[in-house]
This record gives C-alpha cells, sequence and structure tokens, in this order.
C-alpha cells in the first residue's frame, strides 16, 4: 500500500519549509519516500515543479519513476514527455479514474493548488502518522491524502508504460 499525499500552502515559505523537513523526516525514517516534490503556481497559473535530487526517486525504478512523474503531471496539469494528448490522454484518465486518484481526489488539489499557491506532493510506501504530522503542523498546510493499492500501483505503472509505447 501505498499513499500520496498533497500538502497545500497558502505561503510558499510554509510549503518550502515543509518540503526541507520532509527531507528530513525520511532521514530520520520517519517517513520512507518513493517520491518527493515541491509545487509551486505563480500568480499567472503557471507551474514549477522541483525535486530534491536522488531523493525525489528512492525506492523507485525506471517505470515507478515515470509513474510519480505522470501522476504530478496529471494532478498539476504539467506536460510531460512521452504522452500524447487526446485518446491515449483519455484512456489513462479511465485508468486512474479506477483507484484512489479518482476525479474527486484530483478536484480536491486543484482546488487547493491554484494560482499564488504551493504544495509539497509526497509519494510514501511507509509512514509514521503521528510523528509526521506533529513534525509539519507548524507549516499550516491542508492535508489531501489517497492510497493506492499494490494492485492500484501496478495498473497504472502498466497503463503508464502501455500509453508511452503509443
Amino acid at each position: 500500500m501505498a499513499d500520496l499525499i498533497v500538502i497545500a500552502f497558502d505561503s510558499e515559505k510554509d510549503a518550502e519549509g515543509a518540503y526541507e523537513k520532509v527531507q528530513e523526516l525520511n532521514g530520520d525514517l520517519i517517513v520512507q519516500l518513493s517520491g518527493l516534490a515541491l509545487v509551486k503556481v505563480d500568480e499567472d497559473g503557471k507551474t514549477h515543479v522541483e525535486n530534491p535530487g536522488g531523493v525525489g526517486n528512492i525506492g523507485l525504478g525506471a517505470a515507478g519513476g515515470a509513474m510519480f512523474g505522470t501522476l504530478i503531471g496529471i494532478l498539476f496539469f504539467v506536460p510531460f514527455v512521452g504522452l500524447v494528448f487526446g485518446g491515449l490522454m483519455g484512456a489513462l484518465f479511465a485508468g486512474i479514474d479506477k483507484t484512489g486518484l479518482n476525479s474527486e481526489f484530483r478536484s480536491q488539489v486543484k482546488d487547493q493548488v491554484k494560482a499564488g499557491k504551493s504544495a509539497v506532493v509526497i509519494y510514501t510506501t511507509k509512514i509514521t502518522e503521528d510523528k509526521f504530522a506533529a513534525a509539519l503542523a507548524p507549516f499550516n498546510g491542508t492535508v489531501i491524502k489517497t492510497s493506492l493499492s499494490e494492485e492500484d500501483e501496478k495498473a497504472l505503472i502498466h497503463d503508464l508504460s502501455d500509453q508511452a509505447k503509443a
């Protein structure tokens, strides 16, 4: 079971602080990261994504790394290489809607992370929730969380690899 956690912030400074704290928590084994990104949406609505070097891909193979990158793209409508819009995206969204990344989750993310806002996106396979929540509480974020079963995760990786081949 993997968790996808999006923490939305009104302040870019709070998002950056939380992003750094999550990296510390990874080092302290409070969270085991499979993916991490800082997403900033400027006043014009343009999305900027930062990854912490190797930490952003801890525990992921090539397919898993592609999946995390594509999930960021889907959640924040960031263009990503390898997928052609149209029918391919429709098929991908149909597959995603069967998982915890359904349209309701995506809508919550879109409502919270808009122009002038920032977010930390965490993809984790293990988390000590009470310690994690306590460490991030000072940053005043809004948490949006969903879980992916092992089957959902495998299906997404399969769907993404099929879309990349098309």
